[in-house]
């Protein structure tokens, strides 16, 4: 079977149905970690005129402190499924079946980032991601959550018409809805990257450069003609 070419994840919910959750990548988490810690730091900012009252007003300040550092992630997660930083670049945190994020598993993952940050900014947390399939950091790891694009985010996608042609015998399903997705993003990617994932699904038949692209392109309008992925 080729190597995986996509972030898709199936899960299949007790229903029968089959739901596909696209992961995030370390850069998109990281883009929205920052927005989050800026919105952090704007509400710190907004709490220094408590200084004025003296002790207490520095009480106030350092417990408020404390609550935007470890409750403000827990706080949107179970009650959006995001933060306004993932929010804003279309991310959610969900568990790893695919069901909205509950408060356990919040509060794991959002104590276990002290674990992420070290030896410093987010070093272990950063290995994990580009060494786990599902870019999950250890937090994500101990509290068996997902970073993902929510749902309606992606936009329409339509597979560019090319001659149906029938698959070669033996790909199986999890390869068929690779050579459908492949077809839907190609044409957001270089020429460069589609034939690079283009020879991957190709090594049963043999094409390559252009001509794989052309041939995962063929594929994919003879799946799309039918009700569904095929099974081998």
């Amino acid at each position: 079977m080729p190597p995986p070419i996509d972030t898709i994840r199936f899960n299949e919910t007790p229903e029968g149905v089959e739901l596909g959750l696209q992961v995030a990548g370390p850069v998109p988490r990281a883009l929205a970690l920052l927005l989050d810690t800026l919105i952090r730091a704007a509400l710190v900012l907004a709490l220094t005129p408590l200084l004025a009252l003296s002790g207490f007003g520095l009480g106030l300040m350092l417990l408020g402190f404390f609550l935007l550092e470890w409750f403000y992630p827990v706080f949107f997660e179970v009650r959006t499924g995001a933060t306004p930083g993932k929010s804003a670049f279309g991310l959610r945190v969900v568990h790893d079946d695919g069901t909205p994020v509950g408060l356990a598993a919040s509060m794991i993952r959002n104590l276990l980032r002290v674990v992420d940050f070290l030896p410093a900014l987010y070093g272990a947390g950063l290995v994990s991601t580009l060494v786990d399939r599902d870019f999950r950091r250890l937090g994500d790891l101990a509290a068996g959550t997902l970073v993902v694009y929510a749902q309606g985010q992606e936009r329409q996608r339509a597979i560019p018409e090319a001659l149906p042609q029938p698959l070669p015998p033996g790909l199986g399903s999890e390869t068929q809805r690779a050579i459908l997705s492949f077809a839907e993003r190609g044409q957001r990617l270089s020429l460069a990257r589609r034939v690079e994932l283009a020879e991957i699904l190709t090594a049963v038949s043999g094409e390559n450069g252009e001509l794989a692209v052309a041939r995962v392109s063929g594929w994919a309008n003879w799946l799309a003609r039918g009700p569904g992925v095929r099974s081998p």
